[in-house]
């Protein structure tokens, strides 16, 4: 079986559009996934099966807007995919120091130089984007709380996770 990362945009582990992760890893198991597991609670889930990567995002949203009640976007990759990733990352050195800074940025479909085009436009100061295959990294200088920058293409489903948690969610692959 193949290790899968499956990422939940835009839940809430309290209120509203509330996930809890328990609940997502007995969902997950119910639904034929195998050795599944979750980092943090904010829907970042890992899980061994033998389907396409665009099959488990459906299996899934299908399963948690059942139990839940509301629409959730679930975005996959490999492991494979996953340790590319880390491996490609432009921004290693600000990461070493400042993890929290850099963020890995995937969707459902390939990113593009329009979309990073659209990024870079609303940079600012020493704010940076670039984009390695599917992927686009960003990089906050300052943090992410007062910066203009987009976390994502404003056109299709994406999802941020930071490089900390990348790094905890490939621990988690083994």
């Amino acid at each position: 079986m193949t290790r899968h990362i499956a990422l939940l945009r835009g839940i809430n582990v309290g209120g509203h559009r509330k996930v809890p992760m328990a609940e997502l890893r007995a969902l997950a198991s119910s639904a034929g996934f195998g050795d599944v597991r979750t980092y943090v609670a904010s829907g970042n889930l890992v899980l061994s099966s033998n389907k396409q990567p665009a099959t488990i995002e459906t299996t899934l949203e299908q399963a948690i807007e059942a139990r839940f009640g509301f629409a959730v976007d679930v975005v996959v990759r490999t492991a494979v995919q996953w340790a590319d990733y880390l491996l490609d990352n432009p921004f290693e050195t600000e990461g070493a120091s400042e993890p929290n800074f850099v963020m890995l940025c995937i969707g459902k479909r390939p990113a593009t130089d329009a979309d990073l085009a659209g990024i870079r436009a609303s940079a600012s100061g020493r704010e940076r984007a670039e984009r390695r295959g599917d992927a686009l990294w960003l990089y906050f200088a300052d943090g992410s709380a007062r910066s203009k920058m987009s976390l994502g293409p404003r056109a299709g489903v994406w999802t941020t996770r930071n490089l900390r948690s990348v790094r905890q969610i490939a621990a988690l692959l083994g």
